[in-house]
């Protein structure tokens, strides 16, 4: 023990023994019950950890048993046998998060950006436009909250039905795009409200409106909290099964265009689970499922670090 642990301690007992038994009990008590409740809370931790790891291990080394490069390059073959690998599911998951991502961004972040900086000053000259923006703010908390069934349900309506794009991946694109955007506003929105409002000054003193403020300074400052909302919403889009399944399609061929049917990994874990007898190539695909969620998720990580330092290094 250090010197000023030590000396620290022993200040600690000589001020709960001066004080009266009834004062130097109940903070006996106190210090009691927050051991316990840190104990708990740490017990809550390890378990949620341990129960990640024994899920992640179990899939893991089931499906290391069918992984080969023969699995990894060959297209599944369809059927209740399960034949084939998985090779066209890869690409397509890759595409669906790649065009997903690419519509949902700049509509999110856009978002975030008029209700931070832009709608404060519209409230104040409106009622209309107020309520509004109330409503656009509720609309976002519920939608947040929505199964991705309903979305699914919506994107069939709208896109597979009334706009005749069929089940294509066009039409997933735009149905993954409206499940992830509360997701990106929010995030957005939060990592917006943080950065300091001394950047903002800094910036106008300089001689900067606001739109070039927004672009040069508050952005790159909240690029990190942006980013993570996007990784957040990659995973949503690579694990998710309901929507795709009434929007994608389900075939195992590779989507030649915009318009062509597809199978995303999940899609084709949830397929080889429930309609074959293959339940060994359905933990392989879940297997590579997590890796791939894994990398991508590294992948957007390293990326937006570059970027964030690249524009904090603009702005020194």
């Amino acid at each position: 023990m250090k010197a000023t642990e030590f000396s620290s301690s022993i200040v600690e007992s000589q001020v709960e023994t001066d004080l009266p038994r009834g004062i130097s009990s109940n903070l006996a008590r106190r210090k009691l019950s927050q051991r316990f409740f840190f104990g708990l809370i740490w017990l809550a931790g390890l378990l949620a950890v341990a129960a990640s790891i024994w899920i992640i291990g179990y899939v893991m080394v089931q499906g290391v048993k069918v992984i080969d490069l023969e699995f990894l390059t060959t297209r599944p073959a369809g059927g209740v046998s399960g034949e084939g690998g998985m090779s066209t599911t890869i690409v397509t998951t890759l595409y669906l998060v790649v065009l997903t991502i690419t519509i949902a961004t700049p509509l999110g972040v856009g978002t975030a950006v008029y209700l931070v900086e832009y709608a404060g000053d519209v409230e104040r000259e409106s009622r209309f436009i107020a309520r509004l923006i109330v409503i656009a703010r509720t609309g976002v908390e519920v939608l947040a909250g929505v199964p991705s069934i309903i979305f699914g349900l919506f994107g069939f309506a709208l896109f597979v039905s009334f706009m005749k794009l069929k089940f294509s991946l066009l039409a997933a694109g735009l149905s993954g795009a409206c499940l992830i955007l509360p997701v990106i506003i929010r995030t957005s929105e939060e990592a917006l409200l943080a950065v300091p409002r001394s950047y903002r000054e800094g910036s106008f003193a300089l001689g900067a409106n606001k739109l070039q403020t927004n672009i040069s300074v508050v952005l790159p400052a909240a690029m990190s909290g942006i980013m993570t909302g996007i990784v957040l919403s990659v995973g949503r889009i690579v694990a998710e099964t309901a929507i795709f399944w009434v929007t994608l399609g389900g075939s195992y061929r590779l989507p030649r265009n915009l318009l062509s049917s597809g199978r995303s990994m999940a899609l084709h874990v949830y397929m080889l689970a429930s309609e074959t007898r293959a339940f060994e190539k359905a933990m392989g695909t879940a297997a590579v499922l997590i890796v791939s969620i894994v990398l991508l998720n590294l992948i957007i990580n390293v990326i937006s670090q570059r970027v964030s330092a690249r524009a904090m290094g603009r702005m020194r």
